[in-house]
């Protein structure tokens, strides 16, 4: 059942961190890019790329996750050096704020996003330290999640280990997340007002994994895309089983960052070089294709996305029809 990195083709060129990927039932592809918005790689091979700019963000947009909405355009979980919260942007370049303050402060440097089946909108800040480097620790606890319903924005867990991408699972009785440099798979019990139940920790990765992006199967595994070991793993949230699917592990790499990590000397160098050739630095992954059986994958260092076939199918995300 585990694949092979012969089976990884690479699709689009020319992009620019593509972190986060979002495929949908008609083929289109989006991806963050930092050229300042989102990259379209369409299904007859074309590609689109919609920036725009505002004087709110001088350094202009960088997004990390995005979410598309069905009018078409997206809204951007921004990872500025200062400058974080959500914004939106439309195809034809119109950039507004749309959610930047939490009780009136500023929302940090922001990682992830996305809708559930109800239209609230959870988003994760990983750290509210600056640099963001100095939380790349084991002991790291200053990440949270918020989220946005009819009722307003608020947050809704904290103390977390450098909080990454989150998503609800499939029988939407929780909320899980990623938490990267506590190296955890945790989950929250979901309650009907957005309020989480306590943490509970689902699993605890190993030497070099550092989880980063998730997605659900159908067959209610977690799929998880960790950086610096470029592992792609499969993970039985019910009994702890963690296999890994796919790989391009270069050993001498992960001592190297072992090394920092265990030394609490961890940051930018690590994370901005890595020796593969295909996966990149492995993100985040999409479920997509005709039968939801082709993982999309996402980088940190790489200028395409990784295409691979899965031999089981995926949960269609909220944005699969649009």
């Amino acid at each position: 059942m585990k694949l092979s990195l012969a089976d990884v083709s690479l699709l689009g060129s020319g992009l620019s961190r593509p972190e986060c990927v979002l495929a949908t039932a008609k083929g289109d592809l989006y991806t963050a890019d930092w050229r300042g918005g989102v990259a379209h790689l369409k299904p007859d091979g074309t590609q689109a790329l919609y920036t725009g700019v505002t004087a709110d963000l001088p350094e202009g947009l960088r997004p990390n996750g995005i979410a598309l909405e069905p009018d078409g355009s997206f809204l951007l979980a921004n990872l500025g050096s200062e400058a974080g919260g959500v914004w939106r942007l439309t195809r034809d370049g119109q950039v507004s704020a749309f959610w930047t303050q939490i009780d009136g402060v500023p929302i940090a440097p922001s990682n992830y996003l996305v809708r559930d089946h109800l239209g609230r909108l959870w988003l994760t800040v990983s750290t509210t330290l600056v640099p963001r480097a100095l939380d790349y620790r084991r002991e790291a606890r200053s990440g949270f999640i918020a989220v946005m319903d009819e009722k307003g924005a608020r947050i809704v867990a904290d103390g977390l280990g450098f909080t990454n991408e989150c998503q609800i699972s499939p029988d939407r009785r929780w909320l899980y997340v990623n938490e990267t440099y506590g190296r955890r798979l945790s989950r929250f019990a979901l309650r009907d007002d957005s309020s989480l139940g306590p943490k509970e920790v689902v699993y605890e990765f190993g030497e070099g994994q550092f989880p980063d992006g998730l997605a659900f199967d159908q067959e209610g595994r977690v799929w998880i895309a960790g950086v610096i070991s470029n592992q792609l793993m499969r993970l039985d949230p019910e009994n702890g089983r963690c296999e890994i699917m796919l790989s391009e592990t270069d050993a001498a790499h992960v001592d190297w960052v072992e090394a920092a990590y265990a030394a609490n000397t961890l940051g930018r160098p690590h994370m901005d070089t890595n020796p593969s050739t295909k996966l990149r630095n492995l993100s985040s992954i999409a479920f997509g294709g005709p039968d939801l059986r082709t993982a999309y994958l996402g980088c940190l260092l790489g200028d395409a996305i990784g295409v691979v076939s899965l031999p089981v199918a995926g949960i269609p995300p909220v944005h699969w029809e649009y």
